[in-house]
């Protein structure tokens, strides 16, 4: 009997040993690869990748005197800017005072031409809110 009560244990333990997970890794799932994309025609003309853009001038009451001047005449205008950074052929000045800031956009009109004003914004100084750029220029301006 007790070789019977062997192999039936013995049986029993193979038997639990079925039931306990394995600790082999699983096997890893690689994704397939997306299949490539298909290019879609563009319907609306692309921007040209070189060449001269002219830019677009703001035409706003008050701003006549502003417009159009060289970085020269805008400083008569306005005594020093405050900050002068370049951009290429393109410039921005910056002029500021207690009342407001105003920054001032300049770009040549034609290709190798000097650069003018042609864009202007304007803000509190204190808080940042947008103010009227005409009243910020009169604000500003020296003569």
């Amino acid at each position: 009997m007790k070789l019977y009560s062997r192999m039936s244990l013995l049986a029993a333990t193979v038997s639990l040993a079925a039931c306990v997970p394995s600790t082999a890794p699983a096997p890893v799932q690689r994704p397939t690869p997306a299949p490539p994309q298909q290019s879609v025609p563009r319907t609306d003309p692309a921007p040209p990748s070189v060449g001269f853009i002219p830019p677009q001038i703001q035409r706003m009451r008050g701003l006549e005197d502003v417009i159009g001047r060289d970085a020269a005449g805008l400083q008569r205008l306005f005594g020093q800017p405050r900050l002068r950074t370049p951009e290429g052929d393109a410039m921005k000045l910056q002029f500021t005072g207690e009342p407001c800031v105003l920054d001032i956009y300049l770009y040549p009109l034609r290709p190798g031409a000097e650069a003018v004003a042609t864009h202007t914004e304007a803000r509190r100084a204190s808080d940042g809110a947008e103010v009227d750029r005409a009243s910020c220029v009169r604000a500003l301006r020296r003569n």
